[in-house]
């Protein structure tokens, strides 16, 4: 039997997609699900996520939730995801832009404690 959605709140897996709250560019920490902040944390810290798909995961929720292509965490979740994919070095400008913007938006008090 398949679940009914509400219009407002749809997902395609296990973390919701708030259709009004979509790239309001305005992140109350209160609002990132769980499993995605632990993912975000994940990648901010010094054994990262390596199933691309988990972080693929995150980099929608930051996405859809955030600025957009634009967001920080969308684009190391990206950059992270292609790093895995294809073995390459990866952007540390992006990296540490990621870091501030977490605790711009209340993931951490301050970049450094998220490494």
């Amino acid at each position: 039997m398949s679940q009914q959605q509400n219009p407002e709140n749809v997902s395609i897996d296990d973390i919701p997609v708030d259709i009004g709250n979509m790239q309001s560019a305005e992140i109350d920490p209160t609002d990132v699900p769980d499993e995605i902040e632990s993912i975000t944390r994940g990648l901010a810290g010094d054994q990262p996520p390596t199933n691309p798909i988990v972080v693929l995961k995150a980099a929608r929720w930051w996405y859809l939730h955030g600025k957009g292509g634009t967001d920080p965490a969308y684009r190391w979740s990206i950059e992270w995801a292609r790093h895995l994919a294809a073995d390459t070095l990866s952007d540390s400008n992006l990296y540490e832009e990621f870091l501030a913007y977490l605790a711009t938006v209340g993931i951490a008090k301050e970049p450094a404690v998220l490494r």
